[in-house]
């Protein structure tokens, strides 16, 4: 076991001292450092093996890291070698921006929780595409998804030429592409899951998708990332929806407005989206509906809230096919990555 797994539970202290943002840039920076000098080298492959197909494609584990935590898509290669199956960066705009005024990022620590309100700041397309074809991730074998946003600037009702020309910058580099319409810190970015919105919205990339797989001669599966403050009916329109477009895979859930289980907690009245342990059962309530109404259909990637193995497991149990992490990693370390691949290679 690498000497990393065991300092996590030792700098924790130190980390969650700083400024959540500061803290998030200086773990990502060590783990570079980690990486460079060969401490992480053999992480790939101490795990278990757990192999899983994930909408066509071949992973080594079902435990993937969710998009958020690598918004430029600077550190893959460092994340990958973490023991991930598959790995997420973005969400990335064509162009880049700063996002949210600071402080955007809060710790709940009683709860094991975040809110951000970070509002998809990033480098942009060309710089965001630059580091990914520096990474050594994907010839390694690993699974890289990339996750496409739109700016904040442009107007909800031309946020489909934003995903276009995201679709279109990220097709020849991504093993698969995730479809953001769900963070709740872009205005009125969470409209595009309604039913009309949403339809026209993957109409134009379902033709824009066929167009690049006629280009570039491979067909790149394309998921799409909701909220898990759904009611039952927008959550069976959707999932009518994903399939009458040829969406290969639904990502349940990204962050909660919800604070029913933080209420009264410091930072808890800070806007932004709620990720974490609380997220948990709310993804889980999404993930079971979406498995009844898809069946198999659809590949179901469950994320929010999981901080042991077990509780990956419970995501696999509702239905999803695959889990990814965010905030787990962040009040647990590194080690989660292990006793998640372990506990649903058992």
């Amino acid at each position: 076991m690498s000497i990393l797994f065991h300092a996590y539970p030792l700098a924790r202290p130190a980390l969650f001292a700083m400024d959540a943002e500061t803290a998030h840039e200086v773990t990502l920076s060590g783990l570079q450092r980690a990486y460079d000098c060969g401490a992480t080298r053999k992480l790939l492959h101490a795990q278990p093996k757990a192999p899983c197909t994930l909408m066509g494609m071949q992973l080594a584990n079902p435990i993937g890291l969710a998009a958020g935590l690598d918004k430029n898509g600077a550190y893959i290669d460092a994340l990958g070698n973490l023991g991930f199956g598959f790995i997420e960066v973005g969400t990335v705009t064509p162009r880049a921006q700063p996002g949210n005024p600071k402080p955007r990022m809060f710790r709940l620590p009683r709860a094991n929780a975040l809110i951000n309100r970070l509002g998809f700041n990033n480098q942009g397309l060309p710089a965001f595409l630059a580091n990914v074809q520096r990474s050594t991730w994907r010839t390694q074998g690993g699974i890289l998804g990339l996750n496409i946003g739109k700016n904040a600037d442009t107007p909800i009702e031309r946020a489909a030429d934003d995903y276009l020309i995201g679709l279109e910058g990220v097709y020849p580099h991504a093993d698969y592409v995730t479809v953001n319409i769900s963070s709740p810190n872009t205005k009125n970015l969470r409209a595009l899951q309604g039913g009309d919105e949403l339809s026209a919205l993957l109409a134009q990339l379902a033709d824009k998708r066929k167009a690049l797989e006629d280009r570039h001669q491979r067909r790149v599966p394309m998921a799409v990332k909701i909220a898990p403050d759904l009611t039952q009916e927008q959550i069976d329109a959707i999932a009518d929806a994903l399939p009458r477009h040829g969406i290969d895979g639904v990502i349940a859930t990204n962050t909660t407005l919800s604070r029913d289980a933080v209420a009264g907690q410091p930072h808890a009245e800070e806007a932004g989206g709620l990720s974490g342990a609380p997220v948990h059962e709310l993804s889980l309530a999404v993930i079971r509906r979406l498995k009844q109404q898809l069946g198999s259909s659809l590949a179901i990637i469950g994320v929010g809230g999981v901080m042991s193995g077990r509780q990956a497991r419970e995501k696999l149990e509702a239905g999803a096919d695959a889990v990814q992490l965010y905030t787990g990693l962040i009040y647990r370390g590194p080690a989660l990555v292990g006793e998640c691949v372990r506990a649903v290679a058992r």
